[in-house]
């Protein structure tokens, strides 16, 4: 972000204080000691500030320059997602916690990074409802319970990559013979399961019948597609 960029968002933030009358043009121009005319064309865009008015300017309206950065910025600069080699793609091994309620992965929540070939990444498809916004794969590494109820397609330990933009009930290839597995929140992080909606209730079937079904129930302002974290397209499973 460049300092001009910083200067525009100052002053929008300046002229929505004075539209919501907690700030005037004057008490600013008297609180930093310059006349009156040179804020007001600050504020039309007729002039700049110098970097030391700009300061005397958060200090007397207790603000931050990070104030001026939009967090979207801050969010992107802030996460980790290692560099990559030509033909493979490094891809986060994160909390389940986080791959399920997190957009943007932090650095502060990286674990580990596997590879991935990017033939292989690029050849997944998407859904209708994909994320955008989100980082698009992300690892986690299932529990004990997790695995087990779907053995023996996982284990426990199994680390699973869940493709995010891929969070709609529909089958990933017609006439497969294997269903459907999908990561879907729960409120103390993800399980995976083969996925089913009754209305207002996702029920999560087990591969390994000796497990129960659970049912996730949504709320009101929630969609199924809310619910599900993604896709689960690769299983890693150590021997």
């Amino acid at each position: 972000m460049k300092f001009t960029q910083l200067q525009e968002n100052l002053r929008k933030a300046l002229l929505g204080r004075i539209e919501s009358g907690k700030l005037t043009g004057l008490k600013l121009a008297r609180q930093i000691g310059v006349e009156q005319g040179h804020i007001s064309n600050f504020l039309n865009h007729k002039r700049g500030l110098s970097l030391e008015a700009m300061d005397r300017v958060l200090s007397v309206q207790k603000m931050s320059a990070l104030d001026l950065i939009d967090p979207h910025e801050i969010s992107k600069r802030a996460t980790m997602m290692p560099k990559s080699e030509s033909d493979f793609e490094n891809v986060v091994l994160v909390d389940a916690s986080v791959a399920s309620r997190a957009a943007l992965i932090m650095q502060r929540d990286v674990k580990d990074t596997l590879k991935f070939k990017k033939n292989f990444l690029k050849r997944l498809r998407t859904s209708a409802k994909a994320r955008d916004k989100w980082h698009r794969f992300v690892l986690i590494k299932v529990d004990a319970r997790n695995g087990m109820s779907m053995f023996p397609r996982l284990l426990p330990g199994a680390t699973v990559l869940i493709d995010r933009h891929y969070n709609v009930l529909q089958p990933y290839r017609r006439g497969a013979t294997d269903r459907t597995m999908y990561a879907v929140r729960t409120p103390s992080g993800c399980t995976v399961g083969y996925v089913e909606v009754s209305k207002r209730n996702l029920v999560l079937r087990p591969h390994n019948q000796e497990y129960p079904v659970q049912v996730i129930n949504l709320r009101e302002t929630e969609s199924p597609s809310d619910a599900i974290v993604g896709r689960v397209c690769h299983v890693g499973i150590e021997t």
